[in-house]
């Protein structure tokens, strides 16, 4: 069979839970002479056109395509709160994908930022489709169901209001943080359900409250119509079909993993030995690193040592929380990532892994690697966890973000070695990826039965334009965002756009500079699929009048601005010749 995976990142940048778990499934089915490719996502750092967003490269034998995203408009969906769940673009490459390729099979790990619309397309295709959850992105805007002051959220309110309200104090400022508290959910449940329906009149941020409200409903709507879901945990089944998902459709499956052959010995310390910790994941705060360094500290320095596995550069700031919490004990260690081959290696040199979360963790993989490794594991108690770590048995377990818990329970194995080995010699091997790939290609044989929709979305397919040329950077007309910056080579329009993205830099610049502008998004990306030279060209700028003004490129370079009147600028970043196909 071909078959398509899609996950929101992937290797070789990513290489967390979600990503091992794609991989090791693709290897897998290909060991088994399936073809495999994988759509996925990237954190775009450059502006850029839309139709640049998308690129290819191979990894180990499988073809990737590789989404650019951005929390911008595009696509012409000027909501960004919609276009990170239902990204018009995406879809439209990914029905792109669906002709060239024509898989059997579709599988998702992970629709963030590529969105539910590519379930449209799969279906449209007439392509069965299936999903495996891995975090809680379809019903919960930030995947985690946790709020902004650690709490665990129930989950969307009948119109999102509770979400409105939390996106908001993550986005925008304390100002909106201070006055959130006082604003009843309720109130703003109200008015996201009356925004969505078209019954209040405009005001600032509406489409982006009324894409709000409509998230839930969308994304359960189209997990309905999958042909399976495989969840791995009885805590995702619940928050599933609590949130409308059809429980016919669901197979509870633990993930599978990669589990070296031979016997693995069970953990052991010799008396008078410290206790080696470790922490491996995502050095982020949900994670609760902070609550394990806290909590070791309390130790005698001489009875334990602390490795702590993660990319220090993901979250800086934290990060440096981190270090200022770890001082200068010279117990604690900070080893920075490892290639995922190497993880039996790491957890046979540590005699117990720590998983302080401080969300509802969806059993991450590690957590069955260390059991692979019969490496006890203390888990905050979170159902997620907790369905394979019991207390006393093959780990411990302690209240979420309670630091004494958690020493309490470092303190009992430093303080007795024979509990070690118990709870090792309890440990049992987790499921490996080819039994899990088993039960995929079992699932893929029988699907189940889902929703039929009344008419899922016709996306066209993107047109390839990878040997397309382009021109970026911003204008401001009549102290406002223009209306459309076209490209001209004499009377002909080469290319032209009326989408415009933020950029608060050239607006605050600006601003330093006595020039008041109403808009931050004066960002333009226009793309020219005929050669073009400088000299040939002019920069069209309508303002929202109508009113144009017109600019030679020749007297525009790179990185350089320009003042059309006392009203109007332009700027230009970037500029590409297209190339011919023979060059790609």
């Amino acid at each position: 069979m071909k078959i398509l995976l899609t996950v929101h990142q992937f290797f070789p940048e990513y290489f967390s839970g979600t990503e091992v778990l794609t991989f090791s499934v693709a290897k897998e089915l290909k060991k088994r002479g399936h073809e495999v490719c994988v759509l996925t996502g990237f954190p775009s750092r450059t502006h850029m056109p839309d139709e640049e967003r998308f690129d290819e490269y191979d990894l180990e034998g499988m073809r990737v395509y590789r989404f650019h995203h951005a929390y911008v408009p595009m696509g012409g969906q000027t909501a960004v709160t919609e276009v990170e769940y239902d990204s018009h673009l995406t879809a439209r490459y990914f029905t792109r994908l669906l002709r060239d390729l024509k898989p059997d099979i579709v599988h998702f790990f992970h629709m963030g930022r590529l969105g539910t619309g590519l379930i449209d397309a799969a279906l449209a295709a007439g392509v069965p489709a299936f999903y495996t959850p891995t975090d809680f992105w379809s019903v919960c805007p930030t995947s985690q169901l946790l709020l902004r002051d650690g709490s665990v959220c129930a989950g969307p309110s009948r119109f999102g209001g509770n979400c409105v309200k939390h996106v908001a104090e993550l986005t925008r400022g304390p100002a909106v943080r201070a006055v959130s508290r006082f604003v009843p959910t309720a109130l703003v449940d109200a008015v996201a359900g009356l925004t969505a329906k078209g019954f209040l009149p405009q005001y600032p941020l509406r489409t982006e409250v009324a894409a709000m409200a409509r998230r839930r409903p969308f994304n359960v709507n189209r997990l309905n119509w999958l042909s399976g879901i495989v969840s791995p945990t009885s805590l995702m089944t619940k928050v599933l079909r609590h949130n409308g998902v059809d429980v016919a459709l669901i197979l509870q499956s633990a993930y599978g993993i990669d589990i070296a052959a031979g016997d693995v010995a069970p953990a052991r310390r010799v008396p008078g030995q410290p206790l080696t910790v470790g922490f491996i994941g995502t050095l982020a705060r949900h994670k609760g690193c902070h609550i394990l360094i806290e909590a070791f500290r309390k130790l005698p320095p001489a009875q334990a040592r602390l490795k702590v596995y993660g990319n220090l550069s993901d979250f800086p700031d934290y990060a440096t929380s981190l270090k200022a919490l770890a001082g200068d004990a010279p117990n604690i260690e900070f080893c920075g990532t490892f290639p995922n081959a190497q993880v039996a290696q790491v957890m046979a040199g540590i005699d117990t892994l720590v998983v302080p979360s401080l969300w509802y963790e969806n059993t991450p993989l590690v957590v069955y690697s260390a059991l692979a490794a019969k490496r006890p594991v203390v888990v905050s108690d979170f159902s997620g966890l907790v369905e394979v770590i019991q207390d006393g048995r093959n780990g411990l377990v302690f209240k979420p973000g309670d630091v004494s818990a958690l020493h309490r329970c470092l303190q009992r194995l430093a303080d007795e070695p024979e509990l070690l080995g118990v709870l090792s010699e309890a440990c049992r091997r987790p499921k490996s990826s080819v039994e899990y790939v088993d039960e995929l290609l079992m699932l893929y044989a029988c699907p189940r039965a889902g929703t039929t929709p009344r008419a899922p979305r016709v996306f066209a397919p993107l047109e390839d334009t990878r040997g397309a040329g382009f021109i970026t950077g911003w204008a401001v007309a009549d102290n406002c965002a223009p209306k459309s910056v076209a490209v001209l080579r004499g009377r002909n329009v080469l290319g032209a756009t009326d989408t415009f993205l933020p950029r608060p830099d050239v607006r605050d610049s600006l601003r330093r500079n006595g020039v008041t502008v109403g808009s931050e998004a004066l960002g333009f990306a226009v793309t020219l699929k005929s050669a073009f030279a400088h000299d040939d060209l002019q920069l069209a700028i309508t303002a929202q009048s109508g009113a144009t003004k017109t600019l030679a490129l020749s007297g525009l370079a790179i990185g350089a601005s320009v003042a059309l009147d006392e009203a109007s600028y332009v700027g230009l970043d970037s500029a590409r010749q297209p190339v011919t196909r023979a060059n790609i």
